[in-house]
């Protein structure tokens, strides 16, 4: 599903030029949890970003679904992230002027659907991140941390994306809080087959995935699977 070939991102301030990524090749198939690792400045929000289609590299090339996006202008590009990719940051990014159901239906508001069409959709996300049906009309400031992410899954998925992005999901929770999200995403993986691509610095974190790539000063130095991961999809306790 995602394929990257020799992918180089050069970032220009004046003279000076930061190498962010170093002839990064990678491969992710269809219906994987990969978890990309790495310390702060390692580049691994970068790599996210090109593979989002948030971000263009300086050279190499990058292959969704068999489609060179190097080839692709920008509305293209921006057709086809809202189209197959969903985003999870870790400061949420929430309208505070929008109470919950609101917020899951902003990505949909260039899908041509109706609005009634587009409340449903929005609250079937919601349900398929656990959201608590009596909170759909409340706002932001009125959750907690982890609803707040839930809300952030349900505006991910509300497009049905085939790829959720997940830029370091757990880092504003507390552990408990993340295990609920991380079971939240492996459920989404095991039940839709949604390719999930986790960004985080945390090796407990990392676990949760089926496959863990480590990535230090731009370059790749590691790809593993996850021999003993920890699966919380079918643990009734979460």
């Amino acid at each position: 599903m995602i394929e990257l070939k020799n992918i180089t991102k050069i970032y220009k301030t004046g003279e000076v030029e930061t190498i962010a990524l170093k002839n990064v090749n990678l491969k992710i198939n269809k219906g994987e949890f990969v978890a990309i690792m790495g310390p702060s400045g390692s580049g691994k929000s970068t790599l996210m970003h090109i593979i989002g289609l948030l971000d263009r590299p300086t050279s190499g090339e990058y292959f969704l679904e068999g489609v060179n996006v190097n080839k692709l202008d920008d509305d293209d590009l921006a057709k086809l992230r809202n189209k197959k990719i969903g985003f999870v940051f870790q400061a949420f990014y929430l309208l505070p002027r929008k109470n919950v159901l609101e917020n899951v239906i902003l990505p949909t508001i260039y899908s041509g659907l109706n609005s009634k069409l587009r409340i449903e959709k929005a609250k079937e996300a919601l349900k398929a991140s656990a959201f608590p049906e009596n909170f759909i009309y409340h706002y932001p400031n009125q959750l907690s941390g982890g609803m707040m992410q839930r809300v952030a899954i349900a505006r991910a998925l509300v497009n049905d994306p085939e790829i959720i992005l997940a830029d370091e999901p757990t880092g504003n929770l507390d552990t408990k809080t993340g295990e609920i999200i991380m079971h939240t995403l492996q459920k989404l993986n095991f039940e839709k087959g949604i390719t999930i691509v986790l960004i985080t610095h945390e090796e407990y974190i990392a676990q949760h995935a089926e496959k863990i790539i480590k990535i230090r000063d731009g370059e790749i130095i590691a790809e593993e699977e996850v021999k003993n991961r920890k699966i919380l999809y079918h643990n009734n306790e979460i």
